[in-house]
């Protein structure tokens, strides 16, 4: 089934086929028509799959059809970081290029003024991270009692902000009789009472196994004594063909220091945090899109969402905290059904997180060695503490298997 079959409006038909996409993603296939139909739903599925497309699509086919009131917006998307806002905008204008609406992105980092002046004239769509908006809404700058659609996008990682609670409030100024779209990976406790509050039999859309990594994707765990972790780095850059590489590490402070290390050992290397400005986000990640940077240090504001295309290794140099980012991270390479690898470094104090990534995926993984890398002892090579992992290793990891590497790739 073609997108002309779904009922969407002829001008974002007419986006759609300019943006070169001709057949629907499952999840457009299953989420359009149930937007089109005025339900609530909630919307899970694997990083790449065409969420934005799925929710977006319809909105706008919706907006279309309707008349907008200066000073209030018709939809809300709400979302975790600038980056996404950003991204979605994009989105949004380009789906919507053909239609007579107006999109504005609110968030930090940028001028207030310029974004209340947007918010009182005639916006269609708002698409905003908490924060900011809920200054605007303190100031009394934007109106949403003619808000039609209500879009809740990435919760769980809003949930891992704190933002929680700012999303509440800002649901509690919207008017009840919307119609509310919630994505997310995953539904603990607190989303599910989020959801139970904010939305109205919702209609389920799920796409795929959300607790495990891609079938497209090679990963592998690589214990290291921790005085090794960014020697062990080093050596698997070196000796990996890769097209670009996307690190994450656990703070900003470790990201800033990692990548000062790897320019200094002539890697070109671009830094995503939250702590950068937004003109330094925004210039590492286009820089990192459009190959300027062959690696891309950051923390797990990349992890989820962001529209990274064609990378082709991440590396955790510091394994998540939290099992499901584990997903997350190394789902940003593998993307649509392209081939791609992920190499986890873990120390003994992390045997913990290792043991409970295993058991959120529901399988082991397979520790392995860099053939030739002059290794420190650590109690991970120990058979009895690999086997008590689960160790996916060579009889328990005590042997763990080498790892057949490409040649080091020419630099641009």
């Amino acid at each position: 089934m073609g997108f002309k079959a779904l009922g969407l409006h002829p001008a974002v038909l007419k986006g759609v086929e300019a943006m070169g996409f001709t057949d629907p993603s499952p999840i457009q296939l299953r989420a359009i028509p149930e937007v089109l139909a005025g339900k609530d739903f909630i919307g899970s599925a694997q990083t790449g799959t065409g969420k934005t497309a799925a929710f977006g699509l319809p909105i706008l086919s919706k907006l279309e059809e309707g008349k907008s009131q200066p000073g209030q917006p018709r939809c809300l998307v709400l979302e975790p970081t600038r980056e996404l806002a950003a991204q979605v905008e994009t989105a949004f204008r380009d789906y919507g290029r053909f239609c007579n609406l107006k999109t504005l992105v609110i968030y930090g980092g940028v001028g207030f003024d310029k974004q209340k002046r947007g918010l009182k004239g005639v916006t269609d769509t708002v698409i905003a991270t908490p924060g900011r908006l809920l200054d605007h809404l303190q100031d009394g700058a934007v109106d949403f009692s003619g808000l039609e659609f209500l879009v809740l996008d990435e919760v769980d990682r809003m949930l891992d902000m704190g933002f929680l609670p700012d999303v509440r409030r800002i649901v509690e100024k919207t008017r009840k009789e919307r119609q509310t779209l919630l994505l997310t990976a995953t539904l603990p406790p607190e989303i599910e009472r989020l959801a139970s509050w904010v939305l109205h039999n919702p209609v389920i859309v799920e796409i795929g196994a959300r607790r495990c990594p891609a079938d497209s994707v090679d990963h592998a765990f690589y214990p290291v004594a921790a005085d090794q972790k960014f020697d062990l780095l080093l050596a698997l850059l070196d000796r990996t063909n890769y097209d670009s590489v996307l690190i994450f590490v656990r703070t900003k402070e470790s990201a800033d220091r990692i990548a000062s290390r790897l320019r200094h050992a002539n890697h070109s290397v671009a830094v995503l945090h939250s702590n950068r400005t937004q003109r330094e986000r925004e210039e590492a990640l286009n820089g990192f899109k459009s190959g300027r940077y062959e690696v891309m240090v950051a923390t797990d504001i990349a992890s989820r969402g962001l529209d990274i295309s064609g990378v082709s290794h991440v590396i955790n140099f510091d394994i998540p905290q939290h099992p499901e980012d584990y997903v997350h991270r190394i789902g940003r390479t593998g993307r649509a059904s392209a081939t791609g690898t992920a190499f986890t470094l873990v120390v003994a104090e992390e045997a913990g997180n290792m043991q409970a990534i295993e058991r959120f995926i529901g399988r082991s993984i397979e520790r392995k060695k860099l053939d030739g890398f002059n290794y420190f002892y650590t109690a991970l090579f120990d058979e009895h503490t690999t086997k008590a992992l689960g160790g996916g290793g060579v009889r328990g990891g005590r042997h763990m298997s080498g790892y057949s590497f490409g040649t080091r790739r020419n630099r641009r």
